[in-house]
């Protein structure tokens, strides 16, 4: 019986204090064995089951460990979309020309829909208007005799009332912008400078222009056409045909010098700093007209007057504009006057105007001259936008240079 209970009791003991003590190390390696062994026969890890794969490194559910770690999310979306180096940085340059965009979508201007070339403004409310824009506002106001107003808000802007938005035009300064020849992205600061100089795809003419070559192409292509030319080898009889159409515009440049020089010989010379203001005309339709106060000349009294696009009915609609002016004698002369006079910028404008002399012989039946055109600079459109610019002010300012012929 002793022996029967001895060996009884011996079962009941927990197998563990059979087993000799084992250090901590030793316990470590063992479970880890155990886990091996059990996954490779198993064919699944006991570990795995209901714990997804994100959460056995940090213990957090992806939301989260996302929300703690963007950038982890992102290198590891990136490595399962790109399989390799590539995504991150393809993600990133998409991520950089969204927000320019998006950017210059919010700082173009309300008008024109486009950055700012030069200057930005804004209204009280802060809607932003690129400097051609704003004046062409003002300069429509003035023309319908009504108030400029916002296009956005509707709000009253004028020169005194609006201000430069110094902020937006540095920021579009630097967003990038594509060249129209080569289509490749340029700060925009930068911009005009490349296409005007540096771009390779810039329309150049041949040097041989003046003798007749009418090529036009890419600047890059400029040398090879150059040495092909067959204009350098033409007679002198088909170089002298190409060389008078160019003469003329040199004949008419030194017609005018000469010209001036001859009136700078008179011994009755004057000039005058004048401001013409807007009127209104009493007619059913009031139309816009300028008029200087009088001042004096050669002893006589004398008023300048100008107009819109000669008096048209509705100017406002018309993109391009020109603006004409004449000289009216106020009081009676006994003797015929003949008088040259043409319109400059003078100390106290900025306006762009070129050189044109005009002439007139005043009489006692006639007393106004002929409206001639106020030359702006060539080209329709920048003529417009300087017409617009005078426009929006609440005068034009100018030098009225006036000579007298004695005879």
């Amino acid at each position: 019986m002793s022996t029967v209970e001895s060996s009884s009791s011996a079962v009941q003991q927990p197998p563990s204090s059979t087993l000799p003590m084992l250090g901590d190390n030793q316990v470590t390696t063992m479970q880890m064995q155990m886990q091996a062994s059990t996954s490779s026969a198993g064919g699944s890890s006991s570990m795995s089951v209901g714990v997804p794969l994100d959460t056995q490194s940090s213990g957090e559910p992806p939301a989260k460990k996302q929300m703690l770690d963007p950038n982890a999310a992102s290198s590891s979306s990136g490595s399962l979309s790109g399989g390799g180096g590539g995504g991150p940085a393809g993600t990133g340059t998409g991520t950089h020309e969204k927000l320019a965009y998006r950017i210059s979508t919010a700082l173009c201007c309300a008008v024109c829909l486009d950055l700012p070339k030069t200057a930005m403004y804004q209204c009280q409310m802060g809607h932003l208007m690129c400097a051609a824009c704003f004046t062409h506002l003002l300069a429509d106001g003035r023309l319908r005799d009504q108030i400029a107003t916002c296009p956005n808000c509707r709000v009253e802007i004028s020169k005194s009332t609006a201000s430069r938005n110094l902020a937006v035009e540095k920021a579009a300064s630097e967003l990038p912008s594509e060249c129209q020849f080569c289509n490749k992205e340029f700060p925009y600061k930068s911009l005009e400078r490349h296409e005007q100089h540096e771009c390779q795809e810039r329309p150049t003419k041949c040097k041989y222009h003046r003798i007749g070559c009418q090529w036009r192409g890419p600047y890059h292509e400029t040398t090879e056409h150059e040495r092909n030319c067959l204009h350098p080898q033409k007679s002198g009889y088909e170089v002298m045909a190409a060389l008078e159409a160019h003469d003329v515009k040199i004949k008419e440049e030194k017609k005018m010098f000469s010209t001036l020089i001859d009136l700078l010989s008179y011994e009755k010379i004057i000039f005058n700093d004048l401001q013409m203001k807007p009127y209104r005309t009493d007619e059913y339709v009031h139309k816009l007209f300028y008029e200087t106060a009088r001042f004096s000349a050669f002893n006589q009294q004398w008023v300048v007057k100008a107009r819109i696009n000669n008096s048209q009915r509705d100017p406002h609609q018309s993109n391009e504009r020109t603006i004409t002016y004449q000289l009216i004698l106020k009081t009676k002369t006994s003797t015929p006057m003949s008088i040259h006079f043409f319109a400059l910028k003078g100390p106290f404008s900025d306006m762009k105007v070129t050189t044109q002399i005009y002439k007139h012989e005043f009489t006692e039946t006639s007393t106004e001259s002929d409206y001639y055109v106020l030359p702006l600079p060539d080209g329709n459109s920048t003529g417009s936008s300087e017409c617009n610019r005078m426009l929006a002010n609440k005068g034009i300012n100018f030098r009225l240079l006036m000579f007298l012929l004695n005879k």
